[in-house]
Order: C-alpha cells, then sequence, then structure tokens
C-alpha cells in the first residue's frame, strides 16, 4: 500500500486555495440526492453535519449520547486559538503556524498545520456570527490569553468553559438544519461496524443503546468525528462514555491507524485520590497564564503551603525555561512535573502532585478580576478537593488527556478507505506528537465548517458510486459480524466485570506506555496484554441481554477494542526509538532530559495496517519534509 497524502502543489500559503479550485463541485441540485453519514456530534461532527445540511445533501447524525449538547467537547475550558493578533504582540498565520509544527516536535504535516493556521481567523468570526459570548476588553474587542508553547496570545475564550459555549453554537446550527429535514439525528446510537463495498465506505452497522436494536444505515459516504482513545488508560480526563470503537471497527476494515503511541499527559489535573475513581478531572491550562507552578526545595517537606516560605520554593519551570515560564507546552511541563515527584519533592499525601498557585495574581490583580477569568475552574476544584483555591494553592499533577494519532487521513482528510473521512481528534493530521494548548477546538472546527465540505464534494462529484440495498452480501456480513461479536460477549459468563479488565489495562499502559517508555517496560507490557486478552475472552461476565438497555454490553464490547489497540499503542512505541513530544523513550534524552529526536531514521507518520487475527500489522511509513518550519533541537529556554 503506498500512502498518497494529496499535498496541492504550489507555495504553501496558495495550497489550500489551489486544492479548493482544483477540487470538483456538486451542483445544488444534485447535492440533495446525496446521503452523507457523520458519526459524532462534538465540534468537528456537529459543525460538518450542520454544514453539509445547509449545502443542501441528506445527513444521517448520530451519537451514543441522548442529545449531541453532551458530546465531549463540551468540557473544553481554557479557549481556542486564532492568528488574528488584536493584541498587536506579534503573532501572525505564520507564527502560529510555527509553533503548531514546533510544539509538535517535528512530526505533523506542513501542509496541514498551515491550512489550521489560516481558518483560524475564519472560525472566531463564525463563532461570534453564531452568538458565541467570547470574553472581551472592556471596549468591547475579543480578549486573548497566552496558552503553552506561544509567547503571544492568541487563545479567544469564554471563562473556563470555551468548549461548552462553542459547542452550543454547533448544536444551534445543527438543529436549524434537524428542523429543515436536511439532517435526521440518531441519538442513543452506537457505531459497531463500517461497511465497505467495492473498496468504499458505504454505511454503518448501529446498535440502539435503548431497545438494543441492530439496524443498516447506508449512504455515499461515511465521516467520523468520533473523538480520541484516551480511556484506553482508564483514568483519563476523557468522559467515561469516550471510546474508541468507531476508529477500531474502521481500521479493521482497512483504514490505517497512524502514531497510535502518541498520547497527551496534561500537567493540570487533579491528582488522583484512591482507587474508587473512574475519571480524572481538568483544570484548564489557562490557569497557567496567572498561576505558579513550584514545589519545595527540600524532599519529603509535609508542612502546609502556606508555612513554606519563598526562598524555599522551587519555581521549576521559571528556572529550567525561562523565555516560557510555566508556559511550556504540555509534554515539557508533565515531564518536568514527575521529576520533581521523582526526586521526592512531589506534595500531597502520595507524593504525586505540584502546587499550582494563585497567591502572586490575586495580590497583582485582585480577587475580582481573578474571580472573572477563571472563577467556575476554582468553584469546580473547591467542589471536588474542599479546598478554596484563592487561599490556598491547587494541586495538580499530569494525567491522560489528548490523542495525537488516530485514522490517517490524506490532505483532504480521506482515510486509506475511500469515502470514509475522519475529523477533528479521531484523525492523526495536525498536531504531530504534542498537542498545543487551545488547538483541539480549532481544528474540531476547522476540520467540520471548513474542509470536509470541499472535499467531501469532490469526492462524491468523482466517486462512481452504484446503487446498493440492505440485502448486499457485505451488508450482510457486517450486521452478522456484529450479532456474532455480541452473542460471543454475552455467553462468555465468566467470574470478572468489564471494568475490572479495563482498570487492569489501563495500570499495565500508564506504567510502560505512559509518561515515559523504555523498550524493557514495552516488551513486559504487549506481554502482559495479549494475556489479559486471553483472559478476558475467556472470564470476562457480561450480564443481561441484547434487546435491551445494556451498558455493561456496550462497555465490554469497548474494553475488547482498546485490548487490541493498547497492543498497538505499545507496538509503534517500541518501533520509534526515538523521544519526541508526548512520545518519551528513557533511552533517547538529552543530558538535560529534553526529548531526544532521530530524524535521520524517524522522520515519518508510521500508518499501521490491519492484517488480521492473530497477525502482526504491516508498517507503512509517510515521510515527512520540512522546507519552512526547519529540523531543529526544541527548546523553550
Amino acid at each position: 500500500m503506498k500512502l498518497d497524502s494529496r499535498i496541492p502543489s504550489g507555495p504553501i500559503e496558495q495550497k489550500w486555495d489551489n486544492c479548493k479550485f482544483e477540487m470538483k463541485l456538486v451542483n445544488p441540485a444534485n447535492k440533495r440526492k446525496f446521503t452523507v453519514i457523520v458519526v459524532g456530534t462534538g465540534l468537528a461532527g456537529g459543525s460538518a453535519a450542520a454544514t453539509m445540511g445547509e449545502l443542501g445533501y441528506n445527513v444521517k447524525c448520530f451519537c451514543f449520547q441522548d442529545s449531541p449538547r453532551r458530546a465531549h467537547s463540551i468540557a473544553a475550558q481554557g479557549g481556542i486559538n486564532a492568528a488574528k493578533n488584536y493584541q498587536n504582540d506579534g503573532d501572525s498565520i505564520y507564527r502560529l503556524f510555527y509553533d503548531t509544527v514546533k510544539g509538535g516536535d517535528f512530526r505533523a504535516r506542513e501542509a496541514n498545520v498551515y491550512r489550521l493556521a489560516q481558518i483560524s481567523v475564519n472560525i472566531i468570526d463564525q463563532c461570534v456570527a453564531q452568538g458565541v459570548p467570547f470574553a472581551r476588553e472592556y471596549g468591547g474587542l475579543l480578549a486573548n490569553r497566552s496558552f503553552g508553547g506561544a509567547q503571544v496570545s492568541r487563545t479567544f475564550y469564554a471563562r473556563g468553559q470555551t468548549g461548552q459555549q462553542l459547542l452550543l453554537g454547533c448544536y444551534q446550527a445543527l438543529e436549524r438544519q434537524v428542523n429543515a429535514g436536511r439532517v435526521t439525528m440518531f441519538p442513543r446510537h452506537e457505531m459497531l461496524e463500517l461497511i465497505v463495498i467495492d473498496g468504499k465506505a458505504r454505511g454503518i452497522v448501529t446498535r440502539n443503546l435503548v431497545t438494543g436494536g441492530i439496524a443498516t444505515h447506508l449512504a455515499d459516504a461515511v465521516v467520523l468525528a468520533t473523538g480520541g482513545y484516551g480511556n484506553v488508560f482508564y483514568l483519563s480526563t476523557n468522559a467515561k462514555g469516550s471510546n474508541a470503537t468507531a476508529l477500531w471497527r474502521a481500521y479493521r476494515k482497512g483504514a490505517l491507524m497512524a502514531n497510535p503511541c502518541f498520547t497527551q499527559i496534561h500537567p493540570t489535573c487533579i491528582p488522583v485520590s484512591g482507587d474508587y475513581q473512574s475519571k480524572l478531572t481538568l483544570m484548564s491550562e489557562s490557569l497557567r497564564n496567572d498561576g505558579r507552578i513550584w514545589v519545595p526545595k527540600k524532599g519529603r517537606d509535609s508542612r502546609p503551603p502556606g508555612q513554606i516560605s519563598e526562598d524555599e520554593r522551587d519555581y521549576y519551570l521559571e528556572r529550567r525555561y525561562p523565555s516560557f515560564g510555566n508556559l511550556v507546552p504540555r509534554d515539557v511541563a508533565s515531564r518536568a512535573a514527575k521529576a520533581v515527584c521523582d526526586e521526592g519533592r512531589g506534595v500531597g499525601k502520595t507524593g504525586l502532585g505540584v502546587y499550582l498557585d494563585f497567591g502572586d495574581a490575586v495580590r497583582r490583580l485582585g480577587r475580582k478580576v481573578v474571580e472573572e477569568r477563571y472563577g467556575n475552574l476554582f468553584e469546580m476544584y473547591e467542589r471536588i478537593t474542599g479546598d478554596d483555591p484563592y487561599s490556598v494553592p491547587m494541586r495538580i499533577f499530569p494525567a491522560i488527556h489528548y490523542t495525537m494519532g488516530g485514522l490517517w487521513v490524506d490532505y483532504r482528510l480521506m482515510s486509506t478507505i475511500p469515502g470514509l473521512f475522519v475529523l477533528g481528534e479521531a484523525n492523526f493530521s495536525d498536531h504531530g506528537a504534542n498537542r498545543l494548548g487551545a488547538s483541539a477546538l480549532m481544528q474540531g472546527l476547522a476540520d467540520g465548517y471548513f474542509i470536509i465540505p470541499y472535499t467531501i464534494g469532490d469526492y462524491l462529484a468523482t466517486a462512481k458510486l452504484d446503487r446498493i440495498d440492505s440485502n448486499h452480501q457485505e451488508v450482510r456480513r457486517a450486521e452478522n459480524a456484529v450479532g456474532e461479536q455480541i452473542k460471543r460477549l454475552l455467553s462468555i459468563k465468566g467470574k470478572r466485570t468489564v471494568d475490572s479488565f479495563h482498570r487492569e489495562l489501563g495500570r499495565l499502559l500508564w506504567e510502560d506506555c505512559g509518561m515515559a517508555r523504555n523498550a524493557k517496560g514495552l516488551r513486559h507490557a504487549m506481554g502482559k496484554i495479549a494475556e489479559l486478552q486471553q483472559e478476558y475472552w475467556r472470564d470476562v461476565n457480561v450480564v443481561g441481554d441484547g434487546a435491551e438497555l445494556n451498558q455493561s454490553l456496550e462497555k465490554a464490547g469497548r474494553v475488547a477494542d482498546f485490548l487490541e489497540l493498547a497492543q498497538l499503542m505499545c507496538l509503534d512505541a517500541f518501533e520509534r526509538n526515538e523521544s519526541c513530544g508526548g512520545h518519551f523513550r528513557e533511552e533517547y534524552q538529552t543530558p538535560e532530559g529534553e526529548a531526544l529526536r532521530n530524524d535521520d531514521e524517524y522522520c515519518y507518520a508510521a500508518a499501521w495496517e490491519y492484517t488480521g487475527p492473530g497477525q502482526a500489522p504491516a508498517l507503512h511509513k509517510e515521510p515527512l519534509s520540512f522546507e519552512h518550519v526547519h529540523l531543529a533541537q526544541r527548546s523553550y529556554k
């Protein structure tokens, strides 16, 4: 299989315009002859469905929640990047492009990243027109703040609930199309299989999560916007329902999975408090604008933070990275926190925590200003921990958050299966080995509002699509595969719960394929996960019936996929003998403990092909070239 990224010709500033002009169009009268399936209703899926409905396509839109408003995009807190340069502090499209490529440690396509930076300026206008209540300066102009990996203020925000406000704007656009009859919503439906006919994606098989009914939905193209796979670690900042099943079933049908080991650890999460936890809570990266991160200089200092004087504190990010300070990228901040905790200088009962202190900010700005910027985040922290962050420093520690890996897509966001498009966090395309903060919302909306409406039109205008119906043999084969897996899970009747397997898998991954990896640990993980997978299919206990609301069955299918995905993640990490971004191999680091890339051998996107049950996946490499942001050792000092 040869990977063709279909990057357009011409200067990087003109590639997207050239691509749009070269693409074939579907005239308005013909658009209503085509049906498009969109799976997922977060910012990427919701904006794609709304926009394609507005254009006149027939859209079927699916989500496993009871409403698109519950998509996990709603949990995003801190903001969305755009190169508007409202602060007049030196920002530009090119600087956003540069920061994103550098922040991803030179493991993303330049052409995709430049397009993202270009489109960013349009996203803000779109959202303002929809009524998104971005924060504003006294004179009425939109306000900006800084995020990690940048020395300019380019992040637009709505206090600490930016994702919620953006999703409400997107949801209104989507519901307008539902009311117009151009989008049909299918809430509480989970995609369990992709239908591929004559090599093209032509539909999906779903399970109604309320009734248990299995149904087939056919279309001319399929769009996956189902988010990332961070919940493979069990404990993560993702909603508990977030899963990898749609991606994994597409992978098993021929869509290549790219860079699965590139997972992001977020540095500002509320630390784990006990084995009873099923998820973790994130504190927005925006807090690093005004909060200062520190630990005691002396190891195992158990005194309350207020009793530790200034000269006894180590503001280690400001000390190690004076140019960026507390606003270094997430991977750098996370590893630095792990390092001081490994030295025995962590805080809290477990020693796995550092302080995020707002004492200086309250004294400098006043409590009222801090409250206006971060009030809802402080309230959430106090509700969870019982501590008042206005008077006591927050305790934070890194946790699994975002996944940069995902299904491989070309410049037009199409996977290796023609007709299967992948948007937002579900694809691998824009962030390389580490995502800069406030870029997830930017990518999701860029993909949904401004890219897929063009590229899917070109596909529909040029693809030869025969008429199909539910009696086609491939449709029946897909339905049978879903039914057989459900029967198999229900028939095992073992002694262990689904959650017990998931928790054990998560611990294995966190220890051996988490913030730091090495060859020995990865070999250990792959062996243990293989054993766990065998035990799963021998001893899992799935209660209830398939023809009813059954959350145990839902979770069982998802964990079965997580077990396979975890193996691929460890293999991908094992084969990449370098450190880059969120992939930190302990064997490959600079004398200062920073990530050490090997550009001569690993300057590529690793795309894995499924070769069959029990068979080793095949590795395909997409070489990455850097003509505008030249390869260099990252430095934030």
